[in-house]
């Protein structure tokens, strides 16, 4: 959009033609003769000539909010996460930087700062001459013009436009140079000299991404602003005629003799005496520096970068935050936002160490491992973490920025088969048609011929059928495993017929109407499972483990599903909040259909993975696909739900018959790593939440649900888990 042309530079005026004539020079002339500012003017009709000229220009300077870093913290609001900018800036009061720092910008940007009321006529009339009578050319901007201009500059910016001037040319004129002043004059009557020195120490450019000597000063040397001494604040103070050119870091010698020129300066204008100026002229500069670079972004963060991402990618994905990606990228990069997640610091950090314990992330079977935490009760995303490297270069096996816990959509990752962490769910439908646990059904069935149906109410003709030319084969693990059994030992011993059976025996669509109501979604897609194909109940879906986290907590909150929550809180740097989702939470299964099919899964957990001595009341579930390219135990107490991933992330490939962190394996399945990742995990941070017993269900089978005979003397265990229908394990 063209800028608006000012009257008062349109040459078809009177004094537009007057002002073009006179030039540079008349223009001192003016200032020297107190004709443009009132606060100097003598009267007479020049004067008031003057007076309608400056008329014409802006008397307000309008500014916008000072572009600062945004931080994420961890759930204790203290634990600093990561920080995002794109002009590194911490704003700090007067009182917090140091008296040489002041009286070295001073001394070399406008020592007569005190002294003027914005714009210094003496000044201009000295630049104005020597660049008439000069092949160089002298600056007359004061540390207040130099505030005006840096504040235009930043609204300009925040507000998506160039710096237009006001001429329209892109180049500074005449015309600006007035603005500036006329700007500055009227600074001066609303501020006090203090609070523009502050304004100008937390806005300008100090190298790279640095802006405001308290950024600066930590970056260069770790120090505070308030800590600055006489050598420090000169290299700084030196730097705004060319922050790069000037930059101690990039050109250490060239910023070494401009810091020099300052210290000249501060002491011909009494701000040092001669002995600190002989100490702080013999400091060499490149020895001196002691670089704190910190990256923005979620690759700065010294743990939980993946669950970082997550965040970063809620922000951006929510029109909460603005309406549109980028400006809600603006928002978080210059915005000052404190953001406050649901991060358990100390729950991260076990899950960090648990997972990379488990698998080396640059094993040379690009071997992954994940481990997701949510909250029953309240959705809150308590860990996240995985063994790999977060690397926005991606170079090297175990270096990756796709987020192995996440959907597609936040984090890049199409999600693993769910084998047989899905056959609970099959259950519980089961048990809401009016089964039970104990229920006899016939799992020697381990063929369905092509063209077979299954009750499939929400399908057309309410059947889905079996199309593949051989029709569907399931295989188990375990001999004897095809023929008469409870559900809940084909659950305990996840027995692929017998789950088959169970969902035979039901209607596919009750299934999946569950798994809707606990949103178990296609982690590439995010669509819900689908019903007409039947090997759907046995885990050929690719799903992301925080997606099973939050639908296990369901489990482990009496049937209560809650949408996993990442953030808790944001303000910006005016106090400002801004909405963030609540804990949103919905009660979808009945709390005796939950007990019982948990009175199967305690058994798992504390039998199978636990040994039968576990620390404190715990459920879940085993899960493996057909190639066990994809393993896991999903797992539960009553205060956290914890989903367990060990994987390939670089292809299909079996896991089984590999050499893993220099161990050999014949067979892989969920109880391999996933369990023991999982349970050293949970015993180390367990007991920090809620570890009560399950309820029990008042129509449960089993007068004891952890009486383990049940499993006994019945045949040998089924088989793991499956990824589909042609090649089941």
């Amino acid at each position: 959009m063209a800028s608006r042309k000012s009257p008062l530079f349109d040459t078809a005026t009177t004094v537009g033609k007057i002002m073009s004539f006179l030039g540079v020079s008349a223009l001192c002339g003016l200032l020297a003769a107190g004709l443009i500012f009132p606060l100097a003017a003598t009267g007479g009709a020049a004067a008031a000539a003057g007076s309608d000229i400056l008329d014409e220009l802006p008397t307000e300077l309008h500014e916008e909010p000072l572009s600062t870093p945004s931080r994420i913290y961890a759930n204790d609001g203290e634990t600093e996460l990561a920080t995002f900018y794109a002009e590194n800036r911490e704003p700090v009061g007067i009182d917090e930087i140091s008296q040489e720092m002041q009286d070295a910008m001073v001394a070399i940007e406008d020592e007569r700062f005190y002294e003027h009321g914005g714009v210094d006529a003496r000044g201009v009339t000295r630049a104005a001459i020597h660049n008439l009578t000069s092949s160089t050319q002298q600056g007359a901007s004061t540390l207040t013009m130099q505030y005006v201009n840096n504040v235009l500059i930043n609204a300009a910016y925040l507000r998506g436009e160039s710096r237009l001037t006001i001429s329209g040319t892109g180049e500074k004129t005449y015309a600006d140079k007035l603005q500036e002043m006329r700007l500055a004059v009227s600074v001066e009557n609303e501020m006090t000299k203090e609070e523009i020195l502050e304004g100008y120490l937390n806005i300008v450019l100090l190298g790279g991404r640095n802006y405001g000597v308290e950024a600066a000063a930590q970056y260069y040397w770790g120090v505070s602003a308030s800590e600055l001494d006489i050598q420090r604040s000169a290299v700084l103070a030196g730097m705004v005629q060319s922050p790069n050119g000037y930059n101690p870091e990039v050109n250490p010698e060239a910023s070494q003799a401009r810091r020099d020129v300052v210290l000249d300066a501060m002491l011909e204008t009494g701000k040092i005496t001669q002995d600190e100026y002989d100490e702080a002229v013999a400091v060499d500069v490149a020895e001196d520096l002691e670089i704190n670079r910190e990256e923005a972004g979620c690759v700065s963060s010294d743990m939980a970068n993946y669950f970082c991402d997550y965040v970063e990618e809620s922000i951006l994905s929510d029109d909460t935050f603005g309406p549109d990606r980028e400006s809600r990228q603006e928002l978080l990069n210059r915005g000052g936002l404190r953001v406050v997640t649901t991060l358990d610091p100390d729950t991260q950090q076990n899950a960090e160490e648990e997972a990379r314990a488990a698998v080396p992330a640059d094993d040379p079977e690009a071997v992954g491992t994940a481990l997701s935490t949510v909250e029953p009760g309240t959705g809150n995303i308590l860990a996240m973490a995985q063994n790999t490297t977060y690397d926005p270069d991606a170079e090297g096996t175990g270096n990756t920025t796709i987020n192995f816990n996440a959907d597609f959509d936040y984090g890049n990752s199409g999600g693993f088969a769910a084998g047989s962490t899905l056959k609970p769910f099959v259950a519980a439908a089961y048990l809401e048609e009016g089964g039970s646990m104990d229920d006899e059904i016939d799992a020697s069935e381990d063929h369905y011929p092509q063209y077979d149906t299954w009750d499939a109410h929400c399908l057309p003709n309410g059947r889905a059928t079996i199309l593949d030319d051989d029709g569907w084969s399931i295989d188990n693990v375990a001999d004897d495993a095809e023929r008469e059994m409870t559900v809940d030992y084909g659950l305990y011993y996840s027995v692929n017929t017998a789950t088959a059976a169970t969902a035979k025996g039901g209607d596919l669509c009750t299934i999946t109407e569950l798994t809707d109501r606990l949103n178990i979604h296609n982690a590439y897609s995010g669509a819900g499972l689908d019903p007409s194909n039947p090997s759907f109940v046995l885990g050929a879906e690719e799903v992301a483990p925080l997606n099973l986290a939050a639908a296990y907590a369901a489990f482990a909150a009496d049937g209560e599903y809650c949408t996993p929550r990442a953030i808790s809180e944001v303000t910006d740097t005016h106090g400002t909040e801004y909405d963030v989702a609540e804990s949103d939470c919905e009660q979808v299964l009945d709390e005796d259909v939950v007990a019982e099919v948990n009175d199967s899964m305690i058994n798992i957990a504390e039998g199978q993975i636990a040994n039968n001595n576990p620390n404190f009341p715990m459920a879940g579930k085993t899960g493996t696909n057909d190639t066990s390219s994809s393993t896991w135990f999903m797992g539960f107490s009553r205060g956290l739900s914890t989903a367990a991933w060990v994987g390939r992330y670089d292809g299909n490939e079996q896991l089984y018959d590999r050499w893993i962190d220099g161990q050999h394996y014949e067979e892989f399945y969920g109880s391999t790593i996933a369990g023991p990742m999982w349970l050293d995990y949970m015993n180390a941070v367990g007991e920090n939440y809620s570890t009560e017993d399950f309820p029990e269900s008042d129509d449960s089978p089993f007068d004891d649900r952890r009486d383990m005979s049940r499993y006994a003397n019945s045949g040998g265990g089924g088989g793991d888990d499956s990824d589909d229908g042609d090649d089941d394990d």
